[in-house]
């Protein structure tokens, strides 16, 4: 589908406007930075005492030798803003344009899951639906870089919110080009809200 590779770009164009332009939040790798500084007096910044006090401090400490968090990435965190999550923006944008085009409820037939030591697939007994996996993979794909270390919770779940938005708009003036009668698109909201995207009336029609 053309429209998800566009979206993509637009979602990353309005992701870096919004790092760069309106928030440009550290990195929590960065932050982590300034409370090095403030223990080690370094530097004083304006942190809160629920962080300098934290009983997290210390162990961090114990283990590496530094407030600095422990990175998944050797080389740290990226240098350009968090928020928005670009990852985020991004999947948020193109998994919606993917439950525009199909069918949200359907049913995927003879699902299957690794066993405990990943060796043989076994049956999975559960339901799964291609709205619900579009979902997972939006999640996964945001969410995982928490894990690693370089976002804030926020960062994505706002960052998916704008990616389904882009990708809202985009919808509605794709189709103002058709000549074709178009009724709309139905899908669900990261929300759960079902709504209808219909085209942008054409001038003069």
């Amino acid at each position: 589908l053309d429209l998800v590779a566009r979206v993509a770009v637009e979602a990353l164009k309005a992701a870096w406007y919004q790092k760069w332009l309106v928030h440009r939040r550290l990195r929590p790798e960065a932050y982590a930075g300034l409370v090095h500084h403030n223990i080690t007096g370094a530097g004083n910044y304006p942190i809160h005492s629920d962080v300098l006090n934290s009983s997290v401090l210390p162990l961090i400490q114990g283990v590496y030798g530094t407030s600095l968090l422990p990175m998944a990435y050797p080389e740290g965190s990226p240098t350009h803003p968090a928020y928005p999550g670009g990852h985020a923006t991004v999947s948020g944008a193109c998994t919606t344009i993917l439950k525009a085009y199909f069918n949200e409820d359907f049913v995927v037939t003879a699902p299957v899951e690794a066993n405990s030591n990943g060796t043989s697939l076994l049956p999975y007994s559960g339901s799964l639906t291609v709205g619900g996996e579009l979902n997972k993979l939006a999640a996964n794909i945001s969410f995982g870089r928490e894990t690693g270390g370089v976002h804030w919770r926020s960062d994505d779940e706002e960052g998916l919110l704008l990616g389904e938005r882009v990708a809202i708009q985009l919808l509605k003036d794709h189709y103002v080009l058709t000549n074709e009668k178009f009724s709309g698109f139905r899908l669900t909201k990261f929300d759960g809200s079902q709504i209808e995207v219909k085209p942008r009336r054409r001038a003069g029609r």
